[in-house]
């Protein structure tokens, strides 16, 4: 089961505080995987389609819950993708259209609603359950512990602008992207991401992303770590190569017997320690010297060496 699966599965088992609640959820569900047929004068039928059993049993459930419709169950198994498709028709009865208007799908004399209808998501119970409806029937989630973001793919942008709204309002933070003639509300955040799931009720995913993101901030963090080690001895590494090719020129003039005691005794213990940074080397001294003090040895020297070179020259 894939991690979207897997939180569609929650959302079905979280049971709507009030009947406002359940209609705003079957609604959304309609809404979006949802196909209205009209066979004339007050005469329509529906076909939902969906690849999630969990959003199917939700359809049938509230369905029967609220109204009193004839609905038919169809699966199907797709050969080529190894799936199952779930097909819920509600065929043409008396009251569909009337119940179609109180699930806000269809606007009395108007036709199909462009919108979310605003009596239908009064109160923060049933913005959060339209939402989860929204989600579950065509939302997507990525696994925490990989690149992440929630979408939900709906049609029309005035629909769309509408559910961006209502994510607004639970709190979370959305931007909306057309995608080849349709619209998807997107959230990248960790944040944002976790803050919706709790207000539809996935809370066992919710706790699940905050623990994933814990998880992966420690382990950036001890990458950066280590990172910055690895360039810190590189650095190092290359310094002390450059500080013993000194050595090795200041050896031949102006001699090391020739230099000052403090110079002498840091060629020593660099070429002793090549491995070590100029803090650990001054830190093996008698008395200890800082990096600071060290590095300004390696300054005399290269001053030392330079002098002494240009005056050999003819």
């Amino acid at each position: 089961m894939s991690f979207t699966a897997e939180v569609k599965d929650e959302l079905s088992r979280v049971e709507a505080p009030s009947r406002a609640a359940e209609l705003a959820q079957l609604s959304a569900l309609v809404r979006i995987c949802g196909t209205l047929s009209f066979h004339g004068s007050g005469r329509y039928s529906i076909r939902v389609a969906t690849e999630t059993g969990a959003v199917a049993r939700t359809v049938i459930k509230l369905t029967h819950k609220l109204f009193d419709l004839e609905t038919s169950l169809t699966v199907r198994r797709s050969v080529l993708h190894k799936t199952r498709n779930y097909l819920i028709e509600m065929p043409e009865q008396e009251g569909l259209d009337v119940d179609l208007v109180r699930m806000g799908i269809l606007t009395p004399g108007r036709g199909l609603t462009s919108g979310i209808p605003a009596a239908l998501v009064a109160t923060p119970e049933a913005r959060a359950a339209y939402v989860r409806g929204a989600f579950m029937a065509g939302g997507f989630v990525a696994d925490p512990r990989g690149e992440f973001h929630l979408e939900i793919a709906v049609t029309g942008e005035d629909y769309a602008s509408g559910l961006v709204r209502l994510v607004a309002e639970m709190g979370a933070s959305a931007r909306l992207n057309r995608r080849r003639g349709a619209f998807a509300i997107y959230l990248k955040s960790y944040d944002d991401v976790s803050v919706l799931l709790r207000g539809m009720g996935a809370l066992r995913t919710a706790r699940f992303v905050d623990v994933t993101r814990a998880k992966k901030s420690v382990k950036n963090d001890v990458n950066r770590r280590v990172n910055a080690e690895m360039a810190n001895q590189a650095r190092s590494t290359g310094a002390a190569a450059d500080q013993l090719e000194l050595i090795e020129r200041a050896e031949h003039a102006p001699g090391l017997a020739g230099l000052p005691p403090a110079l002498r005794e840091f060629c020593r213990v660099r070429r002793a320690h090549p491995e070590l940074s100029l803090a650990a080397l001054g830190e093996m001294l008698d008395p200890p010297a800082s990096k600071s003090a060290m590095y300004h040895r390696v300054l005399r020297l290269q001053a030392l060496v330079g002098e002494a070179e240009k005056n050999e020259q003819p």
